[in-house]
């Protein structure tokens, strides 16, 4: 089967529209998924740093969405053709974390989603001249199709736009999850969110849906009024003496709160927003080592990474869907779709902080 794709060849060249060649049919447990749209996240974009851990040259793309045109069959694939779904993060399902509901832990996890996926003996998806191309996050969704595992796909309503859902397998998962999930926020308690991209306003509506008083923090002037417009409190990153601004509007600290900056400086600032025994959650990656200022974990403070929101995400991705119907996870306000052919100008803008939310439609999905 041939089909358009974006390729990403090394690590400094930009992704580049080719034809491809998936050399098999779907087997059991999995499901062939022609592509409606795919979200462009960060972690997509981080490839290129990724130091040659992350295999090239690869077709990347991991917030696909899409109708499903063949299954393989066999007792996991309750999926079935002409059922439109959400395409979300591998894992293994036999590790004892995928046993206990916590796929985004799987044993596999980094060499399932980040360092070239399941073992392919001959290569499934190739280029023209029949060079093997590195798979991703089970998906390789920057793509006309995507032959994934059925555990990935998560069923949703036909009624929706479902070219506009891929970013709830990953980005707004991560956001809106760390809120309902690892925090189980509600009505009464406060949020500090650092940093209101895709992730952080995925957290902003969530906690807003949950009843959460909530602060966002960011040093762009435009992201601060989409998180206000969401029900946050603005407040800009340089503004003099942070902490105890935050303390102030959440009446003694924030009970929880968020990173997604991979800051030192917020990471601390965070901390010392927090109430005691409140509780703060990372996203993003860190790379470097992270400091911490004396004090910050006094009084019962807590630290902890978080991967994925915690989700199942055939949990968390009908939940969102049903806040988005009834309009209080409106997610879709923070998308601007491209055509698939103009990848690149999406990777730009997004690094720009032009578009809070790329997504990525193949030919004949144009809005």
């Amino acid at each position: 089967m041939r089909f358009q794709a974006a390729v990403l060849r090394s690590y400094e060249d930009p992704f580049a529209l080719e034809e491809v060649t998936l050399h098999t049919e779907p087997a059991d447990g999995e499901i062939l998924v022609e592509i409606a749209g795919c979200g462009m996240c960060r972690t997509d974009l981080a490839v290129r740093r990724s130091a040659g851990r992350s295999p090239l040259p690869a077709v990347l793309g991991h917030e696909g969405a899409g109708v499903v045109v063949r299954t393989g069959g066999g007792p996991d694939t309750a999926i079935g053709v002409g059922d439109h779904v959400v395409l979300s993060f591998d894992s293994c399902g036999h590790c004892r974390n995928c046993r206990g509901a916590a796929p985004a832990y799987c044993d596999s996890f980094a060499s399932l989603n980040l360092f070239g996926g399941r073992e392919e003996d001959p290569p499934r998806l190739t280029d023209t001249t029949g060079g093997a191309l590195a798979p991703w996050f089970g998906q390789s969704s920057f793509a006309e199709y995507a032959l994934v595992p059925a555990r990935n796909a998560v069923r949703v309503d036909p009624a929706l736009p479902v070219e506009l859902l891929g970013p709830l397998g990953c980005g707004f998962l991560t956001g809106a999850g760390a809120v309902l999930n690892t925090f189980s926020a509600g009505p009464g308690d406060t949020l500090a969110v650092f940093g209101a991209g895709a992730v952080g306003l995925a957290a902003v509506m969530a906690a807003t849906a949950a009843g959460a008083l909530t602060v966002a923090v960011d040093r762009h002037p435009g992201r601060l009024a989409l998180a206000e417009r969401f029900g946050a409190i603005p407040l800009p990153a340089e503004t003099a003496g942070l902490p105890e601004q935050i303390r102030r509007l959440t009446d003694g600290g924030a009970q929880y709160a968020l990173d997604t900056t991979a800051s030192s400086p917020r990471i601390n600032d965070a901390l010392r927003a927090l109430r005691p025994t409140g509780s703060l959650g990372l996203v993003a990656r860190l790379h470097t080592a992270l400091p911490l200022d004396p004090g910050t974990l006094d009084r019962g403070r807590s630290i902890r990474h978080i991967c994925e929101g915690d989700a199942v995400p055939g949990l968390l991705i009908p939940r969102l869907t049903g806040l988005w119907q009834a309009g209080r996870f409106p997610f879709d306000q923070l998308i601007r779709t491209y055509p698939l052919a103009d990848i690149n100008e999406a990777e730009r803008d997004c690094d720009a902080g032009r578009v809070v939310k790329p997504v990525l439609l193949p030919a004949g999905r144009s809005r």
